[in-house]
């Protein structure tokens, strides 16, 4: 059996969702029609394409711990072409801070609790238990990895793994809160909101609602592109509130995903819109 593909399989059964990484640490799209992200994917923003696959196939999303899968046709000749294995550290509960040179290392030594670490080329990843939103580039050559991107597998690494520390989360606790909690933003000069109609927000808010509770598959990248989508559309003018969220928050708890998810899917999309 191929290699990678039988690390795959072992971390899939202690049930840590697996992938094939071809060169370049880039994944692979496991159907034909997202080879390559021709059905628009953009990995770069941790978002997969909005395909009509049987199940997310490509980025972060295409992670599984079911075995049919991972041995199954789609994915027999990126295995012969994967270069190594990534894993999904939020499907499992786990925050992967990840160190790109050795003064990021410096750092984390300084600053951070000690906890199980593993080699990488230029640095080190240090592993938490607990998951939290990801973001690229909190410091100089820090990078959190937990929910909604993958990680290369480099091996169970030394050490014994802690609880993710209230220091990890604060590294991406610098923007305000995710809604902001006003009922009606009012321009100088009075009048309605400049950019959107009240009655626009709430038909925008019902059709979230709608697209949520009628996905058949793929409910993680159904949840997180249509809060981008709500938030690009109506996030900057001050209109959302904690109450719109919280419609949109209970749409997806009605398709099984957790309040976490909520909270980090919310947390990542403001984030890949720069808010």
């Amino acid at each position: 059996m191929n290699a990678h593909l039988s690390t795959a399989l072992t971390l899939a059964a202690r049930g840590v969702p697996a992938m094939p990484l071809r060169a370049g640490k880039v994944p692979f799209g496991n159907c034909p029609a997202c080879r390559d992200n021709a059905c628009g994917g953009r990995p770069n923003m941790r978002i997969p394409g909005p395909c009509d696959c049987p199940r997310p196939c490509h980025a972060w999303a295409a992670a599984t711990t079911d075995p049919d899968t991972l041995t199954g046709p789609e994915w027999s000749s990126c295995w012969k072409q994967a270069a190594a294995v990534a894993y999904h550290p939020g499907g499992v509960g786990l925050t992967v801070v990840d160190l790109d040179h050795a003064d990021a290392v410096a750092w984390a030594r300084r600053t951070l609790p000690a906890t199980r670490t593993v080699g990488t080329t230029r640095g080190e990843h240090w592993i938490y238990q607990g998951a939290m939103g990801s973001v690229n580039a909190v410091r100089d050559g820090v990078d959190i990895k937990s929910t909604m991107v993958y990680a290369r597998w480099l091996g169970p690494g030394t050490g014994t793994m802690t609880t993710l520390p209230d220091t990890v989360r604060a590294l991406i606790a610098k923007k305000p809160s995710p809604v902001r909690p006003v009922t009606v933003a009012v321009p100088i000069g009075g009048g309605e909101c400049r950019h959107r109609t009240p009655v626009y927000l709430e038909r925008g808010i019902a059709m979230a609602e709608q697209r949520i509770r009628e996905a058949t598959s793929g409910v993680h990248a159904t949840v997180y592109r249509t809060f981008l989508a709500v938030l690009s559309a109506h996030g900057r003018c001050g209109c959302l509130t904690d109450t719109h969220a919280a419609r949109l928050f209970a749409a997806a708890q009605t398709k099984g995903e957790s309040a976490r998810h909520c909270v980090d899917a919310w947390s990542n999309a403001r984030t890949a819109l720069g808010m």
